[in-house]
């Protein structure tokens, strides 16, 4: 068991265990609060959506029966995720277009099961080719990448909506103050 896992990581290219490292950094500085700025809330599920599409094709080919898998259960967690709140503390600064968040797990775990999935069917996939064509294997790993891609999802969906909220509330407040100011200027 030791040998196989020392081929294993011995065949492993290098450019994998620096883009662990860099998830690894990436997820620990989601750990504390702090101030995420509106276009990275946006990038960070882009990228791993990405990555977690490329892990099926690379995987599994444009098989329509895993894509559709995959997208059925990232639209099912993006509408679960979305459909609960902010966790406390959340806030937008329209200004500043930016979030302060409370420290998080989350997005480091999700991080690593995308990556460690893709890692790990990746070598079962190198040890054993016929999976690449087992359904069961193929939409399972598929529906749990979808899993991923849609809590990643969601939570930016969230936080989106929150920035549209309260532009939306800062435009109003700014029409009727204006509005107010005209009227007393009439007056």
């Amino acid at each position: 068991m030791l040998t196989l896992l020392t081929q294993i990581l011995t065949h492993t290219p290098r450019w994998v265990f620096v883009l662990l490292a860099l998830l690894v950094w990436l997820g620990i500085k989601q750990l504390f609060a702090g101030s995420v700025p509106l276009w990275r809330t946006a990038l960070m599920p882009v990228v791993m959506t990405s990555l977690s599409a490329l892990g099926i094709v690379s995987a599994f080919g444009m098989s329509p029966t895993v894509l559709a898998a995959w997208a059925v259960v990232a639209a099912i967690a993006c509408v679960v995720v979305m459909s609960r709140p902010l966790p406390e503390g959340t806030r937008y600064d329209a200004a500043a277009r930016s979030f302060m968040v409370r420290g998080s797990a989350v997005p480091l775990l999700l991080m690593m099961g995308i990556f460690f999935t893709k890692y790990v069917v990746g070598v079962m996939i190198a040890m054993h080719p016929e999976l690449r064509h087992a359904a069961d294997f193929s939409l399972g790993i598929g529906m749990a990448y979808g899993a991923f891609s849609g809590i990643f999802l969601g939570r930016a969906a969230r936080l989106l909506a929150l920035a549209v909220r309260t532009d939306r509330a800062g435009f109003a407040l700014s029409a009727h103050a204006n509005a107010v100011t005209t009227d007393a200027q009439r007056v």
